[in-house]
């Protein structure tokens, strides 16, 4: 593992791939957030809101996001995410998770963070600031 201490602009963080999205995913991701809307774990009842399945949390694929800076943890902390969701995350969907060193101001690294469907489909695009431990 690299520091995240001394890499430069334009630099990537190591991307990660996560396992396809299981109904067990959403269904334990529900119980731990609270957000029991049906539409992320019965078929019956994404398909009457109009999706084509269940679809997963747009925080549940946020949170994942964090994973690539858990390596981190010693060097500093998340300080802040900004997130823009792009499309709908659904079961099987392989999510890849990238981010690349967009800035270095002062002790915060900016990132532009981003996941991607295994069609190399945007899902979820964004900023997170790691700030460093001084």
């Amino acid at each position: 593992m690299n520091s995240i201490v001394k890499m430069e602009s334009g630099s990537s963080l190591q991307s990660v791939q996560l396992p396809p999205v299981s109904r067990m995913d959403l269904i334990k991701y529900s119980g731990a957030s609270g957000d029991y809307n049906p539409i992320h774990t019965i078929d019956e009842e994404a398909h009457i809101a109009g999706l084509p399945g269940v679809i997963a949390h747009g925080m549940w694929t946020m949170g994942n996001l964090a994973k690539l800076f858990t390596p981190y943890h010693e060097e500093g902390f998340i300080k802040t995410y900004s997130i823009r969701f792009r499309n709908m995350v659904f079961l099987n969907d392989v999510i890849t998770l990238n981010a690349s060193l967009k800035e270095i101001y002062e002790n915060k690294r900016i990132f532009d963070v981003v996941a991607v469907n295994q069609h190399e489909k945007a899902v979820i695009k964004g900023t997170i600031v790691f700030q460093v431990y001084e």
